[in-house]
């Protein structure tokens, strides 16, 4: 499989640099007549677009994004469908003292090391911008599931020491971090501000939660559904690691208190997280994932060129002190597409029992 696609019969490929053109994505297997509203999907893009608040990166692009193929009448036609977004608001000039050395922290020294030539504007072809186009797709994967009654809602857990101790989905959109707890909100935006003063940065905690989710997802032994979703989130950049349920607690616990009792009425707990041997189980549906600090900030690094001499470095540019808010969507919208993928392959075992028509759904 292409390195830039992913998916099998929900399939996407996403293209573009940060200071390129354009970035977007290609979204093939979207089902004929399903509704595509711009609207909803310019509404995700906005809640990952750059610019946003005090603790985003101040580069500003509008994100609009434009439908190129695959759509007549608001309405999927079962081709690909091409989303795109132009690149206005970049600036290269702040990365021209990057051109060949490489930056603690990025992925400036591996993707020389693979394809001995990169793109050194704004990260190019590495750069979170790509996940613009990830987003785009997500929204269409999102009301795809929603036609199934299925719902995905991620949010900030922590950033740092401060963690959430309520869950209120009502909040998450209404502060700059996107957590769900307002008073711990309010803690964490401090913090990265503060960070910000310093020129440093930090990381968090991204829970999501899936809801509506039938049992019988998901494939056994190497399609496992948790294993698709670690590779999923685990390919957005910034992500360091993956946890369903009970997660690495598991690991402190014994077999009798983690083991999910069930009832006539259903399960007792939930420390699987909704997956048993793969496949959901009809609960909802819980991961977290850990995000690391931002790797650009403007102080100075011990660093070598691409002739192995040792630099300093001082990087420039406009960044995130904090890339949990930008990363929500991006974690809803690859959840998304491992699960509408999914649904399609359900429907493909199952498709001499009965007609599939997204009109009837």
């Amino acid at each position: 499989m292409p390195a830039n696609s992913f998916g099998e019969l929900f399939k996407i490929t996403t293209f573009g640099e940060s200071h390129g053109h354009s970035v977007g994505v290609i979204v093939d297997g979207v089902p004929p007549h399903l509704p595509i509203d711009i609207s909803y999907i310019q509404k995700e893009m906005n809640r990952r677009k750059p610019g946003q608040s005090e603790v985003t990166t101040p580069r500003k692009e509008s994100d609009n994004v434009h439908i190129a193929s695959g759509v007549f009448e608001g309405r999927a036609t079962g081709t690909p469908i091409m989303l795109v977004l132009h690149n206005q608001d970049h600036d290269s000039s702040a990365y021209d003292n990057l051109k060949d050395v490489f930056r603690p922290g990025h992925a400036d020294f591996t993707y020389t090391a693979k394809y001995g030539i990169r793109d050194f504007r704004g990260s190019g072809r590495s750069s979170g911008r790509e996940t613009a186009g990830r987003v785009a797709a997500g929204a269409i994967a999102k009301h795809f599931l929603s036609t199934f009654g299925i719902t995905i809602t991620a949010y900030t857990k922590s950033i740092g020491d401060i963690h959430c101790e309520t869950i209120d989905f009502d909040v998450i959109e209404k502060n700059m971090v996107r957590a769900c707890d307002p008073e711990a909100a309010k803690r964490m935006e401090a913090y990265v501000l503060s960070l910000k003063e310093k020129k440093e940065s930090c990381g968090g905690v991204i829970e999501c939660l899936v809801q509506g989710l039938p049992p019988g997802i998901g494939e056994p032994v190497f399609d496992k559904l948790d294993a698709l979703l670690a590779h999923a989130v685990l390919s957005v950049g910034a992500t360091k690691g993956i946890e369903f349920g009970s997660g690495f607690e598991a690991a402190r616990m014994v077999g009798s208190e983690h083991n999910d009792s069930l009832r006539k009425q259903g399960f007792v707990s939930n420390n699987a997280g909704g997956i048993l041997g793969g496949i959901s189980n009809g609960q909802d549906l819980l991961f977290r994932t850990a995000v690391k600090p931002t790797s650009s900030i403007e102080q100075e690094q011990e660093t070598v060129d691409r002739f192995k001499n040792e630099q300093t470095i001082l990087v420039k540019g406009r960044h995130d002190p904090c890339i949990c808010p930008r990363i929500v969507p991006v974690i809803e919208a690859m959840t998304a597409l491992v699960l509408a993928d999914c649904m399609k392959r359900q429907h493909a075992l199952h498709c001499n029992k009965e007609g599939y028509n997204v009109q009837n759904t």
